[in-house]
């Protein structure tokens, strides 16, 4: 029976489950299974792009008679649990640059199905009233922002990329700490100084709907030191495209643009707020050729 994909995303003890217990609820039910109509998709929940696209291939696949499982992980959890054959996809895996750190340590046991959405970058966020236009800007004003850098997951390559690439790169470790929570928690610091019409800095990416929902811009990075745009890549257990040919088949083909990821997310994240099957619902009926283009 079909695990609803809200109850999924809100399995927030998920993010600390253990490999043994990954190995123990998934089996030779949830991953490789050859012909098996089971697919489980991993997702990390508060990447508002992943939700989105996992949402709506939960719904493709369910819809064309497959047992759909969502496991709610961590990235570090759910890249081993791909490499170990538990978990049978991510759809928001980015590459080359992002997840590089992971690609290097498990990519030899997975294998890239498909770009669903190109040019994403990691970027540096502040209200539209701050007097930062671009990252140099911050040097010398640490103390005016807490010394600190909102940012989200430890285990994100966000989080690696703002500490250990753009903080040297602008000569500003030891005057701003990037701080680690959650994307939820992020999100919730930042709507609550925006509101207050306060300065904050934040780590985050585009796309997103933060963008729509708060008065916020990205600095300029002159340096690049957040990196080049990477993909937004569906990746797979080793053998995935062999055993499960259809669905892999469907996932290359599999493409979104900002105007239909971004009308989506609105839909999830605002309309739809915890009831993520009725913003698919909705969002399929406003795109009714869209499913046929993947499917045939």
């Amino acid at each position: 029976m079909r695990l609803p994909f809200k109850k999924a995303a809100v399995a927030a003890a998920a993010l600390s489950l253990s490999l043994t217990t990954l190995a123990a609820c998934g089996g030779d039910d949830g991953g490789s299974g050859g012909s098996s109509k089971k697919l489980t998709i991993g997702m990390v929940t508060g990447w508002a792009e992943g939700e989105a696209a996992t949402a709506l291939w939960d719904k493709i696949l369910t819809d064309k008679g497959y047992d759909v499982d969502v496991k709610a992980l961590d990235t570090g959890p759910l890249y081993t649990g791909m490499a170990k054959g538990d978990v049978d996809l991510f759809l928001d895996s980015w590459l080359p640059g992002t997840h590089e750190d992971y690609w290097k340590q498990y990519g030899s046991k997975l294998e890239k199905v498909g770009i669903w959405y190109d040019k994403a970058p990691l970027t540096i966020a502040v209200p539209t009233y701050s007097p930062l236009k671009s990252l140099a800007d911050l040097k010398g004003k640490g103390s005016a922002y807490g010394g600190k850098i909102i940012g989200i997951e430890k285990s994100s390559g966000l989080y690696r990329i703002s500490k250990e690439k753009m903080l040297p790169a602008y000569g500003i470790e030891g005057e701003y700490e990037v701080t680690t929570s959650s994307t939820a928690a992020m999100l919730a610091e930042l709507k609550k100084a925006t509101d207050a019409k306060k300065d904050i800095v934040v780590t985050l990416w585009r796309p997103h709907w933060a963008y729509s929902k708060f008065p916020i811009r990205d600095l300029t990075d002159p340096k690049v030191a957040m990196g080049a745009p990477d993909g937004v890549n569906t990746v797979a257990r080793k053998g995935f495209s062999e055993d499960q040919a259809e669905v892999a088949g469907w996932l290359k083909k599999f493409k979104m643009n900002d105007q239909q990821l971004g009308s989506l997310e609105d839909l999830m994240e605002n309309k739809y707020k915890g009831k993520p099957e009725q913003a698919v619902d909705e969002w399929l009926k406003a795109n009714p050729d869209f499913v046929k283009s993947i499917t045939g």
